[in-house]
């Protein structure tokens, strides 16, 4: 999961807190399927991710999810309680929400390591909704290492999308019981800030955070409050 970059990582680790990323299948060194035929739904992702906590002796953990990644902390929050400390949120949405839409380039050759890349650049600066935090080289670098420890991107490119998305069996967010953040991107060209607002409505006490002049990521000008939020959060 390197799109959690180690900086990052490393940040909030020096607050005390103990970080496990992992890959989600059909993405770095997980579990890879034939492109357009996911062997698997979401509820199969919340049941990884409840095994990677059991992997690591991990009884209760402060959940993040990012983007896709939020409905499996909602389902961890709702299905799984008893191994949920807080949740937070990062750039997504309850679904009730109209999506916005960005000018993403065409789907590239995935056989064309650099044609991917420039689809990656190019979709990642459609993601940033004109930030002025876009790095265009940083992406570019990430990308490069990601695409040298991972599977076929055809799968990665396609399968999360075509996958179901099948709803937590205990509630929805409403059902939230333990504390919850809201992080949101001020210019998140897909979910904007009507998602961040919705969400944080939704569910009982949760606080919203909005990162100025970020669109659909958490880059690096804005760890000086992200972290902090999130360790004040998480304490």
């Amino acid at each position: 999961m390197l799109w959690w970059e180690e900086e990052l990582c490393e940040r909030i680790a020096a607050g005390g807190r103990f970080v496990i990323r992992f890959d989600n299948r059909d993405t770095g060194r997980s579990t890879f399927y034939p492109p357009g035929e996911p062997g698997y739904k979401h509820s199969d992702l919340v049941a990884d991710a409840v095994a990677v906590l059991d992997a690591y002796d991990v009884e209760r953990a402060h959940v993040v999810g990012r983007s896709m990644s939020g409905g499996t902390a909602l389902a961890l929050a709702v299905d799984h309680p008893g191994r949920v400390v807080t949740v937070t949120f990062v750039t997504t949405t309850t679904g009730d929400v109209e999506m916005g839409s960005a000018d993403f380039p065409p789907e590239p050759d995935p056989t064309d390591a650099d044609k991917v890349l420039d689809h990656l650049v190019g979709a990642m600066a459609a993601y940033s909704g004109g930030s002025p935090h876009f790095d265009p080289a940083a992406v570019r670098a990430l990308g490069e290492r990601d695409l040298a420890r991972g599977g076929p991107i055809a799968s990665t490119l396609a399968n999360h999308y075509l996958m179901e998305f099948d709803a937590p069996a205990n509630g929805g967010f409403g059902d939230i019981a333990v504390p919850t953040l809201v992080v949101q991107g001020e210019v998140d060209p897909v979910f904007g800030p009507r998602h961040g607002e919705a969400l944080a409505a939704a569910v009982p006490g949760a606080r919203l955070l909005v990162l100025p002049d970020t669109g659909h990521d958490v880059p690096p000008p804005t760890w000086d409050l992200f972290v902090p939020a999130l360790l004040e959060h998480t304490a």
